[in-house]
């Protein structure tokens, strides 16, 4: 039997393009696997270009929590491949990924699939044999086209926030990247939008009105603030009164709002004891993850604080830089970045919302993609010009060694970010890996 290495290195030979986006090819597979995305649990289906994770992470911890037996299929994967699918709350191991993989290759005789296809029809394939009572679906790229949208009636579609990501395959007009955005929107099947701008959501709106498709749209139709160190809620069903969020960060407030109004869409009974539990156990590594255990706190300078965030996009620094301000204002500490970023993302827009906010900058490789990675000698570069002492380090535990050595007034914020993939390397060399 093949390793896992063995069945990505052929799958990575069936197509010569790493992504490509079309649905043509994942129906072929499926038919020849007998329509495994026929016979799933409910799906709740969820696109966006920020946020879809948190929350479906969201999701997740409550539906757990009202009782349900959820499977996940989310992507990318930050340290193993098998973060990506949950079966009924457990991680897929390395063996029934094997069975799947296999039953997938058998069936695809060679025939031209990319990666993601591959992975998506085995993941279906193992929803499929699993028991289940609801799958929490997320979208790879884009929506209309992607692998996972051969899926005909969901029990609902959500759409986080969107904006700009991925250019080379989605485009540089808003509104035309909201259109692939709602893509997922299927007839007659209501669909939930987190707050979002006014051309995204004039786009989504008239799909889901052309499809006569049920709309809940953030602002408009639910809303949440922040009262009293409370998290309010609030939609046609009336107020829910609720404990703030574990995951921190002001946008997480909206993300778990979306989650709560997805969840009072299917089932306006949804007990709200299971939406209080899930606000405080939803977990999702490498966004605005706070380290604090594993081997690079023992390299920071002592009392440090260790942030770790795999934002890699302009609006996703913007949030960033928004709970950074945040944390200053509660407890004042020089904030120090150790970033790298793909050559393919808009490294200015993203370090443009630390300008005036970042005491310090370290660029480091990234070693888990150096092939696409920015040098960070031009990172370093773009800090400085934004006014942000910058310098460059060889990895991350070098750039924590070198702040561990300098004299500090008070111990420093440090925030590793600029990428998933640098993210998921730092998992890895921490001993932290996602469960």
């Amino acid at each position: 039997m093949a390793t896992l290495q063995e069945y990505f290195a052929r799958f990575n030979a069936l197509h010569p393009k790493k992504i490509d986006l079309s649905l043509g090819r994942m129906q072929a597979l499926l038919q020849k696997l007998d329509y495994p995305e026929k016979r799933l649990p409910p799906i709740i289906h969820v696109a966006g270009t920020n946020g879809k994770g948190s929350t479906v992470a969201f999701l997740r911890a409550m539906l757990e929590a009202a009782g349900k037996r959820v499977h996940v299929y989310t992507s990318p994967h930050l340290v193993r491949f098998n973060e990506r699918i949950r079966l009924a709350g457990t991680l897929a191991s390395d063996e029934q990924l094997i069975a799947a993989f296999d039953a997938c290759e058998t069936a695809n005789a060679g025939a031209p699939t990319t990666v993601f296809e591959m992975t998506t029809a085995a993941a279906f394939w193992l929803f499929a044999k699993v028991p289940a009572d609801i799958l929490l679906l997320e979208v790879g790229l884009g929506g209309r086209l992607d692998a996972t949208n051969v899926i005909e009636a969901p029990l609902a579609s959500v759409i986080t926030p969107v904006s700009f990501d991925h250019p080379e395959f989605l485009g540089t007009d808003l509104a035309g990247i909201a259109f692939e955005k709602a893509g997922i929107i299927k007839r007659n099947c209501p669909v939930i939008v987190s707050n979002q701008s006014w051309v995204t959501t004039e786009v989504i709106e008239s799909q889901a009105a052309r499809l006569g498709a049920p709309i809940l749209t953030g602002g408009q139709d639910f809303s949440n603030r922040q009262e009293n160190g409370r998290f309010v809620f609030e939609d046609e069903h009336g107020l829910l009164d609720l404990p703030v969020p574990k995951l921190p960060g002001r946008h997480q407030f909206s993300n778990a709002a979306t989650a709560i109004a997805t969840l009072r869409k299917i089932d306006p009974d949804f007990p709200v004891r299971a939406i209080e539990a899930g606000l405080f156990q939803a977990e999702w590594p490498a966004r605005l993850q706070r380290l604090s255990k594993g081997t690079l706190l023992a390299l920071a300078p002592e009392g440090a604080e260790l942030w770790l965030d795999g934002g890699h996009n302009a609006d996703g620094a913007r949030v960033l830089a928004e709970a950074m301000a945040d944390f200053e204002e509660k407890n004042s500490r020089p904030l120090i970045l150790i970033c790298g970023m793909l050559t393919t993302k808009d490294s200015m827009g993203f370090l443009t919302c630390f300008a005036g906010l970042a005491s310090g900058f370290i660029a480091v490789p990234i070693h888990h993609a150096p092939e696409s990675a920015r040098t960070p000698q031009d990172l370093a570069q773009m800090a400085a010009s934004l006014g942000i002492q910058a310098t460059t380090a060889d990895d991350v535990p070098a750039a924590l060694e070198r702040l561990r050595v300098q004299n500090w007034p008070q111990q420093p914020r440090i925030l590793m970010c600029g990428s998933l993939y640098l993210a998921g390397e730092i998992l890895d060399i921490n001993g932290t890996l996602p469960e």
